[in-house]
Order: structure tokens, then sequence, then C-alpha cells
């Protein structure tokens, strides 16, 4: 039996747009683009997969239980538009082995679930994104970033998520 083969997203910045420790379903807002992507991905036999830093939890900007209700929120919009997330893993601390840029979420959806890294991808806003998903092993790794945004570390630097689609 082949291994599964993942995009990686992260959430704040590249599902959602970015307001700053979004928990309250209120505040959910789609990055644009990133639903077609996921169809595509889904379409090319890719599984979702969210990573996601969530040091709100630790700072005391929320807790765990309103970080559970707004990904079962995001999870249920997701379903709406079609698509299916595989999981979703979270490090809620400001120190810690998941917390991105460490490969911790990564290796542990690796495990969890048979993923082939290298057959993989990510999109993340930030470097750490990218260098999260070096370490894991994560085949190709993208930026999400306003046009011209230097990221030496990423395989391509994408202004849309939908701009995605042609290189998975």
């Amino acid at each position: 039996m082949s291994k599964r083969r993942a995009l990686f997203l992260d959430r704040d910045g590249t599902i959602n747009i970015d307001k700053h420790y979004v928990y309250r379903t209120q505040d959910f807002e789609w990055v644009p683009g990133i639903v077609e992507l996921c169809r595509a991905a889904q379409s090319a036999g890719y599984d979702i997969v969210v990573v996601t830093n969530q040091s709100g939890i630790e700072r005391g900007y929320f807790t765990e239980a309103d970080y559970a209700a707004f990904t079962r929120y995001m999870c249920a919009q997701f379903a709406a538009q079609g698509v299916q997330l595989l999981d979703v893993l979270h490090c809620p601390y400001l120190q810690h082995p998941n917390r991105k840029p460490a490969p911790g979420l990564f290796l542990l959806a690796a495990e969890r679930w048979g993923i082939d890294m290298a057959a993989s991808a990510s999109l993340g806003d930030k470097p750490r994104d990218v260098q999260a998903g070096i370490a894991a092993g994560v085949g190709r790794n993208y930026l999400l970033a306003p046009a011209g945004t230097p990221c030496e570390s990423a395989d391509a630097v994408v202004d849309s998520p939908q701009n995605l689609i042609p290189l998975l």
C-alpha cells in the first residue's frame, strides 16, 4: 500500500485572514483562493493537514476550549465547501519542539497518518512555516506572500493560494 501525500497548511494568514490571534468564529474570513487550492489538491490526491502555532493559548488570549470551538467551526466551513481536512494539529506553547520553525507538528502528522513527506507540499505565510516543512522533509515548501518577497529557502513564493495549483 502506498503512503499518502499531504498538503500541509498553516492556519492564520494562510487559511483565514490573520487578525491577530483569531479564535472567535465571527472573526473567521477566508484567505482568497484557499478553498480553490484545497479542492484542487484533494482532486490531485492530496490529504489536507493544518499545522499551526497557537501561542495565544499560553499567552492567555484565549483557551484550549476557545481554540477547539474555532477549529470545529473552521472544519465545518471547509466541509461546506467540499473540503475534508485529514487533521488539524497545533502547538499552544512558546517553547516546544512542535512549535514552528521546529518540525514536530509535521512529523506527528507523518507518523499518525503514514504520510510520504518527500511527496508532500506545504504552504504558509511566514518563513518559519517553510523552515518547518524543510526540517520535516516535506518535498516542496511554498511561501504565501506578496510578489517579490524574498525567501531563499522556499521552492516558490506565491501571492495567492490559487497560484500554487499548477505547482502541485
